[in-house]
């Protein structure tokens, strides 16, 4: 694999996030991942959820040939190719014939601060539409938190990705909620992972 298609921060991340994805999830089901980026976290669950099958994707079309790479080469069994999503976009995935059937589980890392904020809605709202009824939606990334100190390496990322971007920066996890709300879902569990990020779990608010 070249060094191109590598992200050092997801190898060193995918193990703890996997490690709650086990506690969290069911023995089998249907995932879908949004912004797959370089397909690391999608080959390493799929080795280790082999009864999961595992919708890959990405905004970037160009991308997705390198998260087909690593999930040929994973060992987890047979998964669908990799699809073209824009979270903005009315139905998914952006360009091809709708999904048909509805997903168990949603994930997305790090997303949201290399996004438009817009993106934050496009992401509720799109899992919302293909989420299962007892479905999750997991999202892994830095947030701020009022009442809690941000981690000087996030306040610095963030000056960074502000400066790369104006569209792009951490954001603020109860606008994040608040955008979950409106698509009718409920933060239900948060974890505290290392390097000073968060898995937050999503589900379907109740009536």
């Amino acid at each position: 694999m070249s060094p191109s298609n590598f992200s050092p921060s997801a190898d060193r991340n995918k193990q703890p996030i996997l490690e709650v994805l086990q506690a969290l999830l069911p023995p089998r089901g249907r995932a879908l991942e949004i912004a797959s980026g370089t397909g690391q976290h999608a080959a390493w669950f799929t080795a280790a959820l082999p009864q999961w099958a595992w919708q890959s994707s990405d905004f970037d079309a160009m991308a997705l040939p390198g998260i087909g790479q690593w999930l040929a080469q994973a060992g987890g069994g047979a998964q669908p190719a990799p699809v073209r999503i824009d979270v903005r976009d009315a139905s998914w995935p952006s360009g091809a014939a709708e999904f048909s059937e509805p997903f168990d589980l949603v994930y997305c890392a790090n997303m949201l601060h290399i996004a438009p904020w817009p993106c934050c809605a496009g992401l509720m709202q799109g899992s919302a539409r293909y989420m299962a009824p007892q479905a999750r939606l997991v999202l892994y990334g830095p947030y701020l938190e009022p009442d809690v100190p941000t981690a000087p390496g996030n306040l610095a990322f963030d000056r960074d990705l502000r400066a790369r971007d104006p569209q792009w920066g951490l954001r603020h996890l109860p606008d994040v909620v608040e955008q979950a709300g409106l698509a009718g879902l409920a933060l239900q569990q948060r974890h505290a992972m290392p390097a000073n990020n968060l898995l937050l779990v999503f589900g379907r608010a109740q009536s």
